[in-house]
């Protein structure tokens, strides 16, 4: 965890804007993780991803949910869960074919670019990374990337030399209650074989 960036003592608090993308984080664990549709209590745990967005940068963090209302349905409990957990959901509905939550995404990095404060994205979308490349051009901006590091689009790993910082869901956010079917490069440090036994 870095340590937070020094403020003007009559300034607004800095807060870390927690950008998730619903959709992607769930097509990953299912499609490429699990190889099938989650079980509940193997989904993340949206709560912990949002205390772990205010460790990293020890500030406020503000959380927004992106989910795909298309069809006019929205999962009312599952937003229900999310508002009680603080977290603020943006259901977004397209006419056509439209990536309605990635535009979302990207209109919403995009209007941060005028806002201080840092951005936390849960998501391993390559559709972002011109806005997030924008946002490390602030040198006054922590700029990171919350997902399965093996999934993540690799022109994300790139920005690494620009700054961006780069967050796995499971073993840095703990974002899960059981152990993943994950075979991912572990950095020595990171290993723990009583995972394994």
């Amino acid at each position: 965890m870095s340590a937070p960036f020094s403020q003007d003592p009559g300034a607004t608090p800095r807060r870390t804007y927690l950008i998730v993308d619903g959709e992607n984080i769930d097509a990953t664990l299912g499609m490429n993780v699990l190889n099938r549709r989650p079980a509940p209590e193997e989904r993340p745990r949206w709560d912990r991803i949002s205390g772990f967005a205010q460790k990293v940068w020890s500030q406020d963090v503000v959380p927004l949910f992106f989910l795909n209302a298309t069809s006019g349905q929205m999962p009312m409990p599952f937003v229900q869960a999310l508002l009680a957990m603080g977290y603020k959901p943006i259901p977004l509905a397209a006419q056509g074919t439209e990536k309605v939550v990635d535009v979302g995404i990207q209109r919403t990095l995009d209007a941060l670019l005028d806002r201080p404060g840092d951005v936390l994205l849960a998501s391993h979308d390559g559709d972002f990374l011109p806005q997030i490349e924008a946002l490390l051009a602030d040198d006054d901006r922590r700029v990171g990337l919350l997902g399965f590091r093996e999934f993540v689009n690799a022109r994300f790993t790139e920005l690494e030399q620009r700054g961006l910082v780069m967050y796995d869901l499971e073993g840095d956010a703990d974002a899960f209650t059981t152990m993943l079917p994950r075979v991912r490069i572990i950095p020595i440090e990171e290993f723990d074989p009583l995972r394994y036994l």
